[in-house]
């Protein structure tokens, strides 16, 4: 578990920019806040 106090883990995901699949890493941010939104129903056909 991460304490607020700690660094956020380095990872990659798929995003999309200005209607572009881009690939992004967390430490392309460094010295950035950074807000992380996750929908886990978004793009599933359910």
């Amino acid at each position: 578990m991460i304490r607020p106090t700690q660094l956020a883990p380095d990872f990659e995901a798929e995003a999309y920019h200005l209607g572009n699949k881009v690939t992004i890493r967390l430490t392309d941010f460094k010295n950035q806040w950074v807000l992380l939104f996750f929908y886990a129903g978004d793009f599933t056909f359910v």
